[in-house]
């Protein structure tokens, strides 16, 4: 079934949309610069990877937004909503893995003790040093991610939209990225050998931490845990709302609510007996299948309203 989301709920999403077409399109500008600029340095290397990297988050948004309302089918009976969680899933996975190899390459670095030389380049018959077209490239790696950050996430909020959080908040921590390696540039240009390594270390550290935060949140939905919150593995306050609510209307009852997507589903159950024993299972389904049916829900036609002088 397809779900009736607010006018203004849908305009911030296609605001959201087209936020992120710019940020695509900024990015491949992005790493074509940093690409060309990056030498042989660590720092340049590994934020140009996390710049590639941050192409997955709006892409994935844009497909997930195009699956999300489509109607449900025989194979698909509950509709497509959880595209958006498995979208959100795979963003965080290759963050924490791409955060974890970056990790150990900058820590493999320091301990081989490897000197990473900058050269100078000649442009219009002058040498130039590379370290400062590359802190060039940084600073303008900051610019337009950070203006894109802080423009999506009041949008990421109102639609509770994981993946869109996640790339605002990455867009608008690029600044870290961008310091961390025009401290690494500086850093050789001094002498210190080890300032590029350790750079890098701690963007990647940096990508690692925000993928295993993200990757806690997209697993506990997809096992159908409580709904998070949308920058923490804390349980969504809509969770006591709803539940507390929900029992007041139907007295002797238990409430189980998860998160498909940015949807909420509420099922309201018999505090005892909830599940179906053998014997209930064998009469629905054959006696091979029974064991793997172990509870049957109906859907309400109509939620009561609490009576005053009730609870």
């Amino acid at each position: 079934m397809t779900h009736d989301i607010p006018g203004e709920i849908e305009r911030k999403l296609r605001r959201a949309a087209r936020l992120e077409w710019w940020s695509i399109f900024w990015l491949l500008t992005i790493i074509a610069v940093m690409y060309f600029a990056m030498g042989s340095s660590q720092a340049m290397k590994t934020a140009w990877i996390e710049d590639t990297l941050s192409l997955l988050p709006p892409i994935l948004f844009l497909l997930a937004r195009k699956f999300e309302n489509k109607p449900a089918t025989d194979k698909y009976p509950f509709g497509f909503h959880r595209v958006g969680s498995l979208a959100f899933l795979l963003a965080a996975g290759a963050l924490t893995a791409m955060g974890g190899f970056l990790l150990y390459d900058a820590a493999s670095a320091l301990i081989l003790q490897e000197h990473p030389t900058i050269g100078n380049v000649t442009i219009l018959g002058w040498d130039v040093w590379l370290g400062w077209l590359m802190i060039t490239a940084l600073v303008y790696s900051i610019i337009p991610p950070v203006i894109l950050g802080h423009m999506k996430k009041p949008l990421a909020r109102t639609t509770m939209d994981k993946i869109l959080y996640t790339d605002a908040d990455m867009n608008a921590a690029d600044w870290k990225t961008g310091l961390a390696g025009i401290a690494g540039i500086i850093g050789i240009g001094f002498g210190f050998w080890w300032a590029d390594a350790a750079a890098a270390g701690l963007i990647s550290f940096d990508i690692l931490r925000d993928g295993l935060r993200n990757l806690r949140i997209a697993v506990a939905e997809l096992l159908d845990g409580a709904p998070r919150e949308l920058d923490s593995t804390h349980i969504h306050p809509i969770v006591d709302t709803l539940s507390e609510e929900l029992r007041r209307r139907f007295p002797g009852h238990d409430v189980q609510v998860r998160e498909t997507g940015r949807f909420v589903r509420a099922n309201v159950v018999p505090a005892k007996g909830a599940e179906l024993d053998g014997e209930e299972a064998r009469q629905l389904v054959s006696e091979e299948q029974a064991w793997r049916l172990v509870a049957v829900g109906r859907q309400l036609q109509e939620v009561p309203e609490c009576r005053e002088d009730e609870g």
